[in-house]
């Protein structure tokens, strides 16, 4: 499979994101409502896939931006650094000292166990991000000077606001004008979009971006909640999966959108919070790919797994070009990173090739 990916040493970056940062806050194995201590982290549906490309892959990835300049927003930009992800297109602004005019997003999230599910509780009005037009970030520079192979966004940065409707959009477009692969992972949060206009503004955004996507990534609400299409067959709490719905989805968007190069969406049955099967599904050139099957995978943190099968699904592509390999490898990767606390990855490309490749939990010494 070409998707005709601008050579190495012509472009700064081999990928970059868009997307806003927020400062995750863990109770650990408690929960927020009775915390007296959270574990700080970093995290974002976007700027989760170019860290995991960097940290467990070695690609040359920066995060596309925009931080209040205060302590929050420089503790943020350590954590990046510290994940190898280049800062210099972070957008800094200027604050009140009390977040009137602009702030940092902070998202309190708590794993779940067993028969009680995970719980998020974002706090992100009025980001920095979300204030962000266009004309804000200088996509001309950043894609037709210092050039970027792949460029990945998503449907979470997309809800934030008006403005970023039109971002991501304007974003999109440049990247396509100068050769860049383009991803998009739907990520349909539905308390996101209501301020906006609700599932009715969504699939209006996104219907309107899948226009110039190469790789369309999400799970089965995206796709119907963001781009209309349905699958039958599948209970309210994904106890059962009707794979032959999903091919059929696949092949129905594949068909609506005649640009995209590929379709991927994850498979995941949740038996409990900490017990889930996973796998996921990949569509190229007319021919559908099945993921290993991970049956009865033990799960310490499942936020932030799908983002991790993101970016094991883009490294395939990026350096095989074989879309069962890539599949694989993000199956594997999103797999690993459920294992570990925190939005981003742990994991390195040799733990994620020896998983592809039926490697078992032995001691290793």
């Amino acid at each position: 499979m070409d998707l005709k990916l601008k050579k190495a040493e012509e472009c700064r970056y081999d990928a970059v994101s868009l997307g806003e940062i927020m400062l995750r806050l863990d109770p650990g194995e408690g929960r927020i409502r009775t915390a007296r201590m959270f574990r700080a982290w970093e995290g974002g549906g976007e700027y989760n896939v170019i860290r995991g490309l960097r940290k467990c892959f070695g690609m040359r990835t920066a995060a596309i931006t925009a931080f209040a300049d205060n302590e929050v927003g420089k503790l943020m930009e350590d954590f990046i650094m510290q994940g190898g992800v280049d800062t210099a297109l972070i957008k800094w602004v200027k604050t009140d000292g009390i977040g009137r005019l602009c702030r940092n997003g902070l998202n309190f999230t708590e794993r779940g166990f067993g028969i009680r599910g995970a719980v998020g509780c974002s706090d992100r009005a009025n980001t920095a991000i979300s204030q962000m037009k266009p004309e804000d970030f200088d996509f001309e520079y950043i894609f037709g000077k210092l050039g970027v192979r792949w460029f990945h966004t998503g449907g979470i940065y997309a809800a934030l606001s008006e403005q970023s409707c039109d971002t991501v959009i304007a974003a999109i477009k440049t990247a396509k004008k100068y050769g860049t692969i383009i991803s998009y992972d739907l990520n349909y949060r539905p308390s996101m979009w209501s301020a906006i206009g609700g599932q009715a503004k969504a699939q209006e955004v996104n219907r309107e971006i899948a226009k110039y996507v190469d790789v369309m990534i999400g799970n089965e609400e995206d796709f119907t909640a963001c781009l209309g299409f349905k699958i039958e067959g599948n209970d309210a709490n994904l106890k059962t999966l009707n794979i032959e719905g999903y091919k059929k989805m696949i092949n129905e968007a594949a068909k609506t959108y005649p640009n995209f190069k590929v379709v991927a969406t994850t498979l995941r049955t949740v038996k409990t919070a900490t017990v889930n099967d996973w796998s996921a599904l990949c569509w190229a050139e007319g021919e559908i790919y099945k993921a290993k099957d991970y049956n009865g995978l033990e799960i310490m943190d499942r936020v932030g797994g799908g983002d991790s099968f993101a970016s094991g699904l883009i490294y395939g592509l990026m350096t095989t070009g074989d879309a069962e390999k890539a599949v694989n490898y993000g199956a594997a990767h999103g797999a690993l990173a459920m294992t570990t606390p925190g939005d981003t990855t742990m994991a390195d490309k040799s733990e994620v090739e020896a998983i592809m490749g039926g490697a078992g939990a032995r001691v290793k010494r």
